[in-house]
């Protein structure tokens, strides 16, 4: 059995349980070293063979899959995050079917839910915006046209934007170009809930230039919208004269 896991988005203590689990249970784990907060292989068991994915190829990765399958071992995949986003896991799901090893996932916290909790923000703020779009600039690996940040941005929805750090000065312009305000409010959260976290709050406009005032090249997640203002609706749930099933309106 292999068990992908998400390991959470830093901080060793937001590994689910299940994982936490999983992980003092494998007998070979193989995680993101480049990501994954090292600090999580406390719970390997003695004797637990461990793989860095760093340097391995996906075809490195299935060896090591296939060798503990056939000597009966449980393996861990630790992804960072939850795997289901940027995780890669299809590809490797796909080569187990095809060998029919059986695969399970547990989920993880995501750094995009870790950068919420770190900022003490609402991404769904009644009356500023009940969509978030998860999404990433086009780089080494290309997004599909109907996808470009131009396109998503003119949507007004509040927005999370993976694996572009490297990529600032474009983003700004895309996010302008795409009907954002240059001085909508903006925030870069590098490495979410790690003990090196940084919070940095600024403008659409300023994006680029709060990233390299503060020495952040990477590991770091955008966000932008509304939702880091001021101005919001209450919500209609604890609303006193909004009835609900478990609740009378009074008059």
């Amino acid at each position: 059995m292999v068990n992908f896991v998400g390991a959470g988005c830093g901080a060793e203590d937001l590994i689910t349980v299940r994982g936490a689990r999983r992980l003092e249970e494998a007998d070979v784990i193989i995680y993101a070293g480049s990501l994954v907060n090292p600090g999580l292989l406390q719970y390997a068991k003695a004797g637990c063979e461990i793989h860095n994915s760093a340097s391995m190829t996906l075809d490195e990765v299935i060896n090591v899959m296939e060798q503990a399958e056939r000597e009966g071992k449980m393996t861990v995949r630790l992804h960072t995050g939850d795997p289901s986003i940027y995780g890669a896991i299809r590809e490797q799901m796909d080569r187990l079917d095809s060998l029919n090893i059986p695969y399970e996932i547990c989920p993880g916290v995501s750094s995009f839910c870790g950068a919420a909790a770190s900022l003490k923000a609402e991404y769904t703020l009644p009356g500023v915006s009940q969509t978030v779009i998860i999404t990433r600039m086009a780089g080494r690996t290309p997004v599909p046209d109907r996808e470009s940040l131009p396109s998503l941005a003119a949507h007004g929805a509040t927005m999370v934007i993976f694996l572009s750090a490297g990529m600032l000065p474009e983003l700004s312009g895309q996010l302008i170009e795409g009907g954002y305000s240059p001085d909508s409010p903006a925030a870069i959260v590098y490495k979410a809930s790690w003990q090196d976290e940084k919070i940095c709050r600024c403008t659409v406009r300023e994006i680029a230039q709060t990233a390299e005032s503060n020495g952040i090249r990477k590991t770091a997640l955008i966000c932008v919208g509304g939702f880091l203002g001021d101005d919001y609706s209450l919500s209609k749930l604890y609303d006193s004269t909004f009835e609900t099933e478990f609740r009378k309106a009074s008059q």
